[in-house]
């Protein structure tokens, strides 16, 4: 009986640890990892896997944007949060459609690299937030552009290939209004 019970909790233990080590994975990860245990298909994974990785910078630009808004000292930047927010939080909602018709998991929450990022971001100062967070946002969009641009040429899903044609003009926008900012802020 002693044996039993003794065996009985080394599994519960097991089963919790693991279940710990679930709970504290990186939420891009583990929409990765359910994808691929989902699709056998790579050419589907390959769409998966975009919109996963939109799904995860998607959510970044909206908090990025909500902290600009508060933390930003000049009123180009603090604007340019709140077109994040609203331009980002409808593609993401879009993006959640669409992933949930092709049964995509997308991450819940920030990737741990995201999530560094916006830590990063909110622990600076704020004269020296507006020109670094102007400047991630440049680099950040041209990344973007070049992931949406492929995906709209060499994704297999056609409106999720769609879809990221579709958000090129805005990601184009993004970048045109952040280079000018940058303009702005460097002549002060």
């Amino acid at each position: 009986m002693k044996k039993i019970i003794t065996i009985c909790l080394i599994l519960t233990l097991c089963i919790s640890a693991c279940e710990n080590r679930r709970q504290n994975k990186d939420p891009k990860d583990l929409a990765e990892d359910q994808n691929e245990a989902h699709f056998d298909n790579t050419k589907v994974e390959d769409d998966a896997e975009f919109a996963v990785k939109a799904a995860d910078g998607g959510m970044m630009e909206v908090e990025l944007g909500r902290l600009a808004q508060n933390k930003a000292v000049h009123k180009e930047v603090k604007d340019f949060g709140a077109m994040m927010v609203a331009d980002h939080t409808g593609a993401n909602n879009e993006l959640k459609y669409l992933a949930q018709k092709r049964n995509i998991s997308l991450p819940a929450a920030l990737g741990k690299e995201k999530q560094k990022k916006y830590d990063e971001f909110n622990a600076k100062q704020s004269g020296e937030f507006d020109s670094e967070y102007i400047s991630f946002m440049i680099k950040d969009h041209k990344e973007d552009i070049e992931d949406f641009r492929e995906q709209s040429k060499e994704g297999k899903d056609a409106a999720l290939s769609n879809w990221a044609a579709s958000k090129i003009p805005t990601l184009e926008h993004h970048l045109a209004e952040a280079q000018r900012i940058d303009s702005v802020l460097k002549k002060r």
